[in-house]
This record gives structure tokens, sequence and C-alpha cells, in this order.
């Protein structure tokens, strides 16, 4: 597959579960999913990366999703509500590098981080991380130790606080989030 392909990315929406009733195909950005389908139980993900939310305009909970099938996605991820909205992920070749800061708008301690992290306490003798500066690559951190808990997609950029995701707006949700590890999106996810 050529890199061009990889950078559409393409996913599948279904009403039920199963992939069962109506279908959407998605291939880019989609701030709201509502005049598509009444609902959305399961899906397929035929190329790319996506980030899925269970509000319009990208806002919510975030919910991370590579090539696969989701038979019923919603119980897979302990999702109570329906997905919204999506996102693809554009793919980085190259460094991955960021800043992470123990308090908003970047305060108290501060690491710079170019690899995976299941563990600020345990790395980096941190409490928390409030507030991040991506300086290159795609992340995603997560609200607890080893990868687990809800998520917030962090493209490059500085994010004084969680309460503003990527420059959108409030993240519904999200705020005064507090998170304790974090991955890199890799291009071989793809």
């Amino acid at each position: 597959m050529s890199t061009t392909n990889m950078n559409r990315g393409k996913i599948v929406f279904y009403e039920d579960r199963n992939f069962q009733g109506r279908s959407y195909e998605c291939s880019s950005d989609c701030s709201d999913m509502s005049s598509y389908l009444s609902r959305c139980h399961s899906c397929r993900v035929e190329s790319g990366c996506w980030m899925l939310y269970n509000h319009n305009n990208y806002m919510g909970n975030q919910y991370f999703m590579r090539r696969g099938e989701y038979p019923d996605y919603m119980q897979h991820f302990g999702m109570s509500d329906c997905i919204k909205s999506c996102r693809m992920i554009a793919m980085h070749r190259g460094n991955y590098r960021m800043r992470i800061y123990e308090r908003e708008n970047f305060g108290g301690q501060m690491h710079e981080m170019m690899n995976d992290c299941d563990n600020i306490m345990d790395h980096y003798r941190m409490s928390k991380c409030q507030s991040c500066n991506v300086m290159e690559g795609h992340w995603l951190m997560y609200e607890q130790p080893h990868f687990r808990g809800r998520m917030m997609y962090m493209r490059p950029g500085e994010y004084s606080n969680f309460s503003m995701g990527m420059g959108m707006g409030a993240m519904g949700g999200m705020s005064g989030m507090r998170f304790m590890s974090m991955r890199r999106i890799m291009d071989s996810w793809y």
C-alpha cells in the first residue's frame, strides 16, 4: 500500500452489531455522523488510524482504532455511548518528541520524551501530567498507567491544559484530566 493511500484511510460504520444494518463509509474527518446513521455499534477499519468521539465536533471521550474489524466495539472498549464524530490520523514518519509538564500552563517538573512511557511516576517521579508540548509525531495519552483508561489524541502543538484538545475547543468531559502514560502512534500501525 502506498503512503498516499495510507494517509487517506477508510472506515465503515454500521448501525448494528456484527456489521448489520445501514452503513456509512468514511475516508476523511466527519464532525457529525447523525445525518448518516441514527446509531453506530460496529465498524471496520480498512486502512489508516482513527479517533472516534462520543460527541459531535470531535468532543467527549476518544477511542483509538486501527486496521481491523470491531463487530461490537461498544462492548469491546466498554463504551456506553454511540460514536458521533471521527477523525483520521495522518501517518507520521520521522522522530517523536514531546515535553510533558506536571502542572497546567507548563508548570512543575518537565521531562522530554521520545519513546513510549507506561508510567510517568515510575520513569520520571512525576505524580501527573497536566500540560504538554508535542514537538514531533502523534501521541496517545492515557489517564492511567500501562496505557489504560480514557485517552486523548495529541498532534504537534502546545497544550497548556487538557480541557482544550488540539485547539478545537473544550473537550467535553476532559477538563482536569491528568495523564499517567503516553504512547507514540507508529507508522507500523497503519
